[in-house]
């Protein structure tokens, strides 16, 4: 039996060709393009083409090369962000902060106290641009500086979702100022800013009052602890007055006296739709205090008042308190750590009482000592308002000072103690019994025997004995002295 014939060479090169190959081969009509070869004639050239398009899947790629394919494996767009921040750090020379690449999603986002500093801030707010999950936004005490300041800023120019921002103790200074003024007033989304502790000074103040005065969404402005004066105090009184978003302000910890206290007062008179106002830590004084107390009384929409440790004297209780008899809407009274004492607020608690359409929940009177007269009207206004809260510094009733003994007396109750005569007493000290001793010697003497007298009583007694002050003190002059104060003891007992 003759092994079978494997076929032609030429045979099994045409079976394994590609459609590509088929067309790239001489004699096809086709050689790199679609132009037919000189030496075919057309319909050969329309039959092979035919032939070739037959048994070919033109929608199958794997068929195709051409140089304009990318041979490297794309890489995917992360819609994470966090790819963006990791290149935003490493272009700014920073290191990734761990926490916010986890957390960079959460609709609260919190990263107080990281040190980020001004290049930190760059590359966290380049990457919260396009961020649409942070709603709340804490960068405070991260010591981010103008630089810092500016990138955030940048940033809310583009993110429309951040609605609280806090940029606390941050030391922005007055460099950041125009630029945050501008975002208070031209975000559409904000409603709550915190920008205490930056440095801000009067001359901040003044692009500050023109965002207070102009912003329709801020809600709520925290400019605590800053370095506000009373310039300060006369530019924002004004914008306080005009604005119709805020409710909620803090302008606690500056140094807003005088002039201006009675300017923010005036402000926070004619406001109507601010809530709460913390002006505590300001130093108002007795100025301030009565300007208070006017804008208590023409205020009808403010709630909450804190008024703590701004130098308000008992006087200056009074005149507040003259606002509470008539105010219908206050419901938080914060007046703690004042120098008004007891009876200060003794004057807040009558005012109250006096007041028939007052709503107040709670009065503060922290860090101040009270006595017994204010206890009894304390008990008195919770008996009328058995809800009201009040708080104050705690009881402290007055020591009544022991009346002062006279140096005779003691020395009297000293020698009926011992069972002495009264020469056996002067004979201790006249050593050389002349019956007469020095007032050195009878000082001397006092303090041998342990006769329970002062230096001061001492001389006192020397004083008194001593009548033709001569320096020394005889036995006669002893009993003279005993003698007369028991007849002024006498006769002021029968007075009494």
């Amino acid at each position: 039996m003759e092994p079978e014939q494997s076929p032609p060479p030429e045979e099994t090169h045409q079976q394994q060709e590609s459609p590509v190959e088929r067309l790239s081969r001489p004699g096809t009509g086709l050689t790199g393009s679609l132009i037919p070869d000189e030496n075919d004639n057309r319909s050969h050239y329309k039959q092979s083409q035919s032939d070739v398009f037959e048994n070919y899947d033109i929608m199958d790629d794997r068929g195709w090369d051409t140089d304009l394919e990318n041979e490297d494996a794309k890489s995917s767009y992360d819609s994470t962000g966090r790819t963006a921040y990791v290149e935003s750090c490493k272009k700014q020379g920073v290191v990734p902060a761990s926490y916010f690449i986890r957390h960079m999603h959460d609709p609260q986002l919190e990263m107080r106290h990281h040190g980020l500093g001004p290049n930190g801030a760059k590359a966290i707010a380049t990457s919260l641009v396009s961020n649409t999950t942070v709603l709340r936004l804490d960068l405070s005490d991260n010591w981010m500086g103008p630089n810092g300041g500016l990138a955030v800023c940048d940033m809310l120019k583009e993110n429309c979702y951040i609605s609280d921002l806090n940029l606390s103790d941050n030391k922005l200074g007055l460099s950041c100022v125009d630029v945050l003024s501008d975002i208070i007033v031209n975000n559409n989304t904000l409603t709550r800013v915190s920008l205490s502790g930056n440095e801000f000074d009067d001359a901040a103040a003044e692009i500050f009052s023109e965002a207070i005065m102009n912003t329709i969404k801020i809600e709520f402005l925290d400019l605590s602890h800053n370095l506000f004066g009373e310039e300060a105090g006369v530019i924002l009184g004004p914008a306080i007055s005009e604005n119709s978003s805020i409710k909620q302000l803090d302008l606690s910890w500056n140094c807003i006296r005088r002039k201006g206290a009675v300017a923010v007062a005036a402000g926070v008179k004619n406001n109507i739709f601010m809530k709460k106002i913390n002006l505590s830590w300001n130093g108002f004084g007795l100025e301030g205090a009565t300007a208070i107390g006017d804008a208590l009384k023409g205020n009808s929409v403010l709630e909450e008042l804190d008024i703590a440790n701004n130098r308000i004297n008992t006087e200056g209780a009074v005149l507040v308190g003259k606002g509470l008899t008539v105010n219908e809407t206050l419901k938080t009274f914060k007046m703690g750590l004042n120098p008004m004492q007891s009876s200060g607020c003794y004057a807040i608690i009558a005012a109250v009482l006096k007041n028939p359409n007052t709503i107040i929940e709670e009065l503060d009177f922290q860090g101040i000592l009270v006595n017994k007269d204010y206890i009894d009207i304390e008990n008195q206004c919770k008996e009328q308002y058995p809800e009201m809260k009040i708080t104050h510094g705690g009881f402290h009733e007055a020591k009544k000072r022991k009346p002062n003994i006279h140096p005779m007396i003691k020395l009297q109750q000293f020698i009926e103690e011992k069972n002495l005569r009264l020469i056996e007493f002067f004979l201790k000290f006249d050593k050389d019994g002349s019956m007469s001793v020095t007032r050195e010697e009878f000082a001397e003497g006092i303090v041998e025997n342990n006769v329970p007298l002062t230096r001061d009583e001492v001389t006192v007694l020397l004083n008194e004995l001593d009548k033709d002050g001569d320096g020394e003190i005889d036995f006669s002059e002893l009993v003279v002295g005993n003698h007369e104060f028991k007849a002024a003891q006498q006769e002021e007992a029968q007075d009494a």
